[in-house]
């Protein structure tokens, strides 16, 4: 794994996310972390997992610098595979944790939302939301649901239309987080609860997190060509592509 760092506890799996800097999303990286998740649902020694990041970033989103060089077959794909991604960890049957250590918008949200838990950094300065919109990017429907599934359905309209980012005391306040901690003691206080639900009889763990989802889980189009066919399709727009590019010219230019 080139974008991906993996540690085996007693019982449960660290997966973490590390790719440069702030662990932008690009189509390797969610390849990746969907032959992970496979293998750790297939693992009879792996009772759980916790994802996290790097320190102040758990993932800055799609990494659109590379995406915008994508042909439209290859962001086609990208698509198909990130809305495959997304669905396989939110029907990932055993405990499943986010350690959000920092930034969390968009892309990095997609990730953190499919869990069980969210732990995340406490500091004004770290975000998480989903603001596709703000950036020009169709949401599925599929997102929508599951953030209505965690704050419920007026405040996620409302967040989703503006864009809307959340700092810590504003996403735990919607119910988008469980706790926050300082930043150095975000794993420990996964692995806290991730211990906690080992103590209980796994079988009946997995089945009542089933039913807790089952509602959610009819309401989602499971195919994910479905689902994101509206974004590979706008993502050519002529007006969406200037503002990416100038956007990807001037995020560049800062680079240098």
């Amino acid at each position: 794994m080139n974008n991906l760092i993996i540690t085996q506890k007693e019982g449960y799996a660290i997966v973490q996310m590390n790719r440069g800097k702030v662990n932008a999303i690009n189509h390797k990286m969610v390849n990746e972390l969907r032959e992970v998740f496979t293998s750790l649902e297939k693992n009879n020694t792996v009772q759980g997992v916790i994802l996290t990041g790097q320190p102040h970033y758990f993932s800055a989103g799609l990494d659109l610098i590379e995406l915008f060089q994508y042909n439209k077959e290859q962001i086609t794909a990208f698509f198909n595979d990130f809305g495959s991604l997304y669905l396989e960890l939110v029907q990932f049957k055993k405990p499943f944790i986010s350690a959000i250590t920092g930034h969390s918008p968009a892309g990095g949200c997609v990730l953190a939302v499919t869990s069980d838990n969210r732990y995340m950094a406490e500091g004004e300065k770290y975000v998480i939301g989903l603001n596709e919109v703000a950036v020009n990017i169709q949401i599925s429907q599929n997102l929508t649901e599951i953030y209505a599934f965690w704050m419920g359905d007026g405040l996620a309209s409302r967040y989703i239309l503006e864009g809307k980012l959340l700092n810590g005391n504003e996403s735990l306040k919607a119910g988008l987080v469980d706790d926050l901690v300082p930043l150095e003691q975000v794993l420990e206080r996964a692995e806290k609860q991730m211990r906690k639900y080992l103590k209980a009889d796994q079988e009946i763990l997995v089945n009542t997190k089933q039913k807790l989802r089952k509602h959610l889980l009819e309401k989602l189009d499971l195919k994910p060509g479905n689902s994101l066919k509206e974004a590979s399709e706008l993502w050519w727009k002529p007006e969406i592509r200037a503002k990416m590019k100038a956007y990807v010219e001037s995020f560049t230019n800062k680079k240098k």
